[in-house]
């Protein structure tokens, strides 16, 4: 991962994500595996308004290839919860993402992710270039 990025005012464009009472562990905060849920949620909701279609239909997916997490501070039901996008690198046949979660109001991220996807042809699952509608979509969060 690049830099560690955890100031709001670094991330480009917001998704809110609400907590849920199953979200919680039996400490009382979300769950770490839950956080993965919530990268997946916002790339994939950002990516579709973003273009405007349903990106599970594209001749080309996107596929996760990779992802991680820091967990800085603790997050738990009930709270809002923006999850930011930024673009970390956009290659030839793969996108990756940094993702921050920030819980209520706060400035500083309660955790920072990285979020790969590498895109394959629908049908076959042969490495392709990433669709250009995504590609239009991805130079918004830079």
């Amino acid at each position: 991962m690049d830099a560690l990025v955890t100031s709001r005012a670094a991330y480009k464009i917001f998704k809110t994500v609400t907590t849920r009472w199953m979200d919680n562990d039996s400490y009382g905060h979300v769950n770490n595996a839950v956080y993965y849920s919530y990268f997946d949620t916002a790339v994939n909701s950002y990516l579709m308004q973003a273009t405007g279609s349903d990106t599970r239909l594209l001749g080309a997916i996107g596929l996760v290839a990779e992802t991680s997490c820091r967990f800085l501070k603790p997050l738990s039901f009930p709270e809002s919860v923006d999850v930011g996008l930024r673009l970390e690198k956009l290659g030839t046949s793969s996108v990756i993402y940094q993702v921050g979660l920030f819980g209520g109001a706060s400035t500083d991220s309660a955790a920072v992710g990285r979020f790969v996807h590498v895109y394959v042809d629908a049908l076959t699952r042969k490495v392709v270039p990433v669709p250009e509608v995504i590609r239009e979509a991805v130079t918004a969060l830079t």
